[in-house]
């Protein structure tokens, strides 16, 4: 179902991307945001979800300016390499270059969703807010958003949290509700990372509800 090709940013950055296309005609567009662990095989597999859910989807490889076709497993050696990367090395202005050229790419398909976890939940918030042709947004545990309020989404937002996080305590997700109203706040009896069915946190009912929610998203606004 997937291919991996090369997307080109703003500034003349080539950068990689798992594209996923459905067998028939794309609804819409859907760019897919990794976690820290790169693109690896668990993100192309939510890319093909997305696509067999009938959606053309991208996931670009966003650590390709520091370290190319970075796939990292869910160890405590490569959460240390994946967070060395996504917060010592990794420039935001850049990285937002490249998820508009993945927006752009998925575009050709119609209008475009973005949806990320973990550090791509983050990412995904600030795509809704900074970046050109997002109609809708599904933001999953994104670490760092409640330091990010202050800016305004130009498209409907979601955000999925679980209660049981370590990493976003319950009263960041309160600032989110009471800071930004018109941001649709899920919370689920789960911990960070209940999406991915690589890690031990990983919850197959708060995942499906959240998956289902995304997609009735995408199926209102794209």
């Amino acid at each position: 179902m997937g291919e991996h090709v090369q997307l080109r940013a703003s500034d003349g950055f080539t950068l990689g991307a798992y594209r996923a296309r459905p067998a028939g005609q794309p609804k819409a567009g859907v760019v897919v945001i990794q976690e820290i662990f790169g693109v690896n095989d668990h993100i192309r597999a939510v890319t093909d979800g997305y696509a067999a859910a009938g959606y053309a989807a991208v996931a670009p490889q966003i650590f390709d300016r520091v370290e190319r076709n970075v796939e990292l497993g869910y160890g405590p050696d490569d959460m240390a390499r994946g967070v060395s990367i996504a917060r010592g090395k990794l420039k935001l202005d850049a990285t937002m270059l490249d998820l508009q050229a993945a927006i752009d790419d998925a575009a050709r398909f119609g209008k475009v969703g973005v949806v990320g976890y973990c550090f791509g939940g983050l990412l995904t918030w600030l795509a809704a807010c900074e970046l050109k042709g997002v109609a809708a947004a599904s933001a999953y545990y994104g670490g760092g958003i409640a330091a990010q309020l202050g800016r305004q989404p130009s498209c409907p937002v979601i955000m999925h949290f679980g209660e049981r996080d370590a990493h976003i305590p319950m009263s960041d997700v309160e600032k989110v509700k009471a800071v930004q109203p018109a941001v649709t706040v899920h919370v689920y009896a789960a911990d960070h990372g209940f999406n991915c069915d690589h890690r031990d946190s990983f919850d197959a009912s708060a995942a499906e509800l959240a998956r289902k929610r995304t997609l009735e998203l995408f199926e209102r606004t794209l």
